[in-house]
């Protein structure tokens, strides 16, 4: 195995980003970003830590994000699993990236940022959806937006492949193998439809 361990090798592997790479990085949202950001319904969320890095599907049924203004992004964090881990990161380093993504669109965009967790009742009451609140609301200062080469969708085929599911072990079956079957993954699959039916916000 070969690595590369220094800028200089890795330089001499790439070429020259071409004007369209350069010039399309802006401090804050520009018409066109704030039109994807708007239409996108998931993103992913990465922060870092002392643990090291964590990356958390982000999903809403309208946009996943408010718009503050064209610096300001809120993500309201609804009900989850009660890791936290990328809120525990944000506490501790608020460096943060967003990766939007919206169905049928090969062009993903980026905002890097910094963000601070914010539990204001107005803010989040501002989130209310059948009587449920976010417990907190991360508020992203933008640093920088960009749309993403979109050779990575195409080449996924992402929008086009059709469903590629099927067969897929489940979320039960993980956890019973992952205890060597002492986890009933049967029963947390015939009960997860309903708790999360129960549990959305």
């Amino acid at each position: 195995m070969t690595w590369v361990e220094d800028l200089d090798a890795l330089h001499a592997l790439y070429g020259t980003p071409g004007e369209a790479a350069r010039i399309k990085v802006t401090p804050r949202l520009t018409p066109a970003y704030r039109a994807h950001v708007e239409r996108a319904r998931f993103c992913v969320l990465t922060t870092v830590g002392p643990e090291g890095t964590d990356g958390s599907p982000r999903g809403d049924a309208g946009s996943v994000v408010r718009i503050a203004d064209d610096r300001t992004l809120l993500l309201p964090d609804w009900k989850g699993n009660e890791r936290i881990d990328s809120l525990r990161n944000i506490v501790r380093d608020g460096r943060v990236s967003l990766l939007f993504l919206v169905a049928g669109s090969t062009t993903a965009l980026r905002v890097n940022g910094t963000a601070r967790l914010s539990a204001a009742t107005d803010l989040c009451a501002s989130f209310s959806r059948d009587g449920k609140v976010p417990r907190t609301v991360i508020v992203i200062r933008i640093s920088e937006v960009y749309s993403q080469c979109a050779r990575a969708l195409i080449r996924a085929g992402l929008w086009t492949a059709g469903d590629q599911s099927a067969g897929l072990p489940s979320v039960g079956d993980m956890l019973r193998e992952i205890t060597e079957g002492r986890f009933d993954g049967a029963a947390y699959d015939a009960e997860w439809p309903g708790r999360a039916a129960n549990t959305m916000w």
